[in-house]
C-alpha cells in the first residue's frame, strides 16, 4: 500500500485503504476498510470504523468509536463527536443480505457537526453548517444552519456559521452576523 508519506497510521490501527489524504492521522484501533475514501488533514481517532463504501472529505474529525458504513458521505470540515453512529439499511434482515449498492445513502454537508452519541438514520441529508446535538436521533433531513436535538431530532433553533445559537432576531450575539429566513424554503440568508 502506498499512502502519502505525511499520513500517520498508528501501529495499532488497521488502514486497508489507499485513498487516505495527505496529513491525515489514524489513531490506535481505528479501522479503515479497503475502498473507503478519507480526505486530507483528517483526524480518525481510536476505535473509529470506516467501511469500504464510506466517503469522508477534507479536514474532518472522526472522534473515538464513530461508525461510518457503506453509503455514508461526509463533506469537508465536519466534526463527528464520540460514538456517533450512522446506519445504511432501513429494513435490515439477516436472511436477505443486501449488496453495497442496495444500501440507503446518507449525506452530511460541509461544516455540519454532529454531537456525541448521535444516531443518524440513513436516507437523510444534514444541511451545510447545521448541527445535530449530543444524543440526537436524526430520522429526517436537517436544513442548513438548523440545530436539531432529541429523539426523534427536532429543530430547536438556528445556528450561526460561527456555531452560536441564534435568537429570534436571527442576530448572532457572538460574532454579530445577521440573517433572515429564506423565502424559498427552510434555511437562512446572510444579510
Amino acid at each position: 500500500m502506498s499512502l502519502d508519506p505525511s499520513v500517520f497510521v498508528h501501529p495499532n490501527a488497521l488502514c486497508e485503504s489507499e485513498n487516505v489524504g495527505a496529513r491525515t492521522r489514524v489513531w490506535a484501533f481505528a479501522h479503515i476498510m479497503p475502498g473507503a475514501v478519507v480526505g486530507e488533514d483528517c483526524n480518525v481517532c481510536d476505535h473509529a470504523f470506516i467501511e469500504g463504501g464510506a466517503r469522508i472529505g477534507d479536514r474532518v474529525t472522526v472522534k473515538n468509536s464513530v461508525l461510518l458504513w457503506d453509503g455514508v458521505t461526509v463533506e469537508d470540515e465536519v466534526f463527528l463527536g464520540p460514538n456517533v453512529v450512522f446506519t445504511n439499511d432501513l429494513d435490515p434482515r439477516v436472511a436477505f443480505k443486501k449488496t453495497p449498492d442496495q444500501f440507503t445513502p446518507t449525506l452530511v454537508r460541509r461544516a455540519a457537526p454532529i454531537g456525541a452519541n448521535a444516531t443518524i438514520v440513513c436516507a437523510v441529508t444534514i444541511g451545510e453548517q447545521a448541527m445535530a446535538g449530543a444524543g440526537a436521533v436524526v430520522t429526517k433531513d436537517v436544513a442548513a444552519q438548523a440545530l436539531v436535538l432529541g429523539n426523534p431530532a427536532r429543530q430547536s433553533s438556528w445556528v450561526c456559521v460561527c456555531g452560536a445559537r441564534l435568537g429570534d432576531d436571527l442576530i448572532c450575539a457572538r460574532c454579530g452576523r445577521r440573517y433572515r429566513a429564506r423565502a424559498e424554503g427552510p434555511g437562512l440568508t446572510p444579510l
